[in-house]
């Protein structure tokens, strides 16, 4: 078995062993787990059922991460993307009044299989790459960056720390009331792991914060592991017929898309690279990842869960020694497993604080995450106002208005706008432009 392993996977060939590639997978695990309870109280915030969405997120990432191992034969995880979920339920979901497209969650979930057939097109035709590099590079860095922050404020105002001020729109909030202390210790323990690179930081810091909630009385602890929630609640519930009488539903699936490859893009970039893998600026096997990702999307899509992508967090199983498919299988096994944990979900449910309800247990994830996603800022020349603008709309666009498409609409529209004025309307791809019109059209019609 073990040189029938070793030869499938190229273990030797890629100066691993399989006891190295098996712990890999379970570093990996570790430290994107939390996406298996973070993700169903996101969803749930649209009317979808909790444990089905916690089934829905196991087994679709369980199901994409084995195809990433078997056919790209590379040591990735895949599971909903964070920001995705948040654009999915923020926004997707979102009543027009309040700035959304106001669809059901069921067409919402339509919408994310469109998104996930046209990213699977992509990659069999190897039109990916075409359509990636036509959005300007300090955009692609502002929209990452943008989720990024999002997520973060998100976060915070879940956490009690940042609160709704009359007159400063914003400010802080009662810092010793219980729900806070809880995420603010979760917080401070996940940042100390973080710091000593410590593994499951993140997983470790929603823990912290389910314990000392817990002692305040606020959540309660109903168990660790149960029978399967039945998946009937969303399973087959996408509605086609609703998303196409939506008029922003090409919006939908549009940004969906964009979104997805950006950060699959990003995340294969960085992964490969720390293999070592990277041939001439491509990492073998990369049509197979992206081809895993959108099957990830449209099976998740079918059984009721937002878009999946290729994780970051699979750089921590490379960091321990991964550098082959096998890993992948290990962290594809745990995922499955997670299917059982659904009493969990009532230790990080919402707590009510004055007319709030927050989530302390969630809240230090997000916040965490929404940290790791900023070092994009870093590749955008903010000393050129040409490019600065566009990219700080679309950064602050996204949390000051809750909404993904809005930071992407407002970048893209400055972009091309500052262009033509600036006399360097040819130096930007006439699609660019062109998606700038239809953003400027959809911004109207909201």
């Amino acid at each position: 078995m073990r040189q029938a392993l070793d030869r499938a996977f190229g273990v030797t060939a890629r100066g691993s062993t399989i006891g190295r590639e098996l712990l890999a997978g379970v570093t990996t695990f570790v430290a994107l787990s939390y996406i298996v309870l973070v993700n169903p109280i996101v969803l749930g915030l649209a009317g979808m059922d909790r444990g089905a969405v916690l089934v829905a997120t196991a087994v679709a990432a369980g199901l994409a991460t084995l195809a990433a191992g078997l056919f790209a034969r590379l040591p990735l995880a895949l599971a909903p993307g964070m920001g995705l979920n948040f654009f999915f339920a923020f926004t997707l979901c979102a009543p027009a009044a309040a700035g959304g497209f106001g669809l059901s969650w069921q067409q919402a979930l339509a919408a994310t299989f469109l998104a996930g057939v046209l990213f699977l097109a992509g990659s069999l035709f190897r039109l990916r790459s075409r359509i990636i590099t036509i959005v300007p590079a300090p955009l692609r860095s502002a929209i990452v960056a943008g989720i990024g922050l999002m997520i973060a404020v998100i976060g915070l105002r879940w956490a009690g720390i940042l609160v709704a001020t009359p007159g400063a729109y914003i400010g802080l909030g009662d810092l010793a009331a219980p729900p806070v202390v809880a995420a603010l210790a979760g917080l401070g323990v996940g940042a100390a792991l973080t710091v000593r690179r410590v593994p499951g930081a993140l997983i470790l810091a929603a823990a912290t914060s389910g314990a000392v909630a817990a002692a305040f009385g606020l959540t309660e602890f109903t168990g660790v592991v149960a029978a399967p929630t039945s998946l009937a609640p969303t399973f087959l519930a996408l509605d086609f017929g609703g998303l196409f009488a939506a008029p922003t539903w090409v919006a939908a699936v549009l940004v969906l898309l964009l979104v997805d490859m950006f950060d699959t893009v990003g995340t294969l970039v960085g992964v490969g690279s720390r293999t070592g893998l990277m041939r001439d600026g491509k990492l073998p096997g990369s049509e197979a990842a992206f081809a895993a990702d959108a099957g990830g999307t449209i099976a998740g899509s079918v059984l009721g869960t937002s878009t999946v992508t290729t994780y970051i967090e699979s750089a921590s199983g490379v960091a321990a020694g991964g550098r082959t498919g096998l890993a992948a299988l290990a962290t594809s096994a745990l995922l499955f497993l997670c299917v059982f944990v659904n009493p969990l979900l009532s230790l990080v449910g919402g707590v009510p604080l004055g007319s709030e309800t927050i989530y302390p247990v969630v809240a230090p994830v997000l916040i965490l995450v929404g940290v790791f996603m900023m070092p994009q800022v870093r590749d955008i020349a903010w000393d050129r106002p040409l490019v600065a603008i566009p990219a700080f709309v679309t950064v602050v666009g996204m949390p000051l208005t809750t909404s993904i498409t809005n930071g992407i609409s407002a970048g893209f529209i400055a972009w091309s706008v500052l262009h033509i004025v600036a006399g360097k309307a040819r130096e930007t791809p006439l699609a660019v432009h062109a998606l700038a019109v239809v953003f400027l059209i959809l911004l109207g019609l909201e």
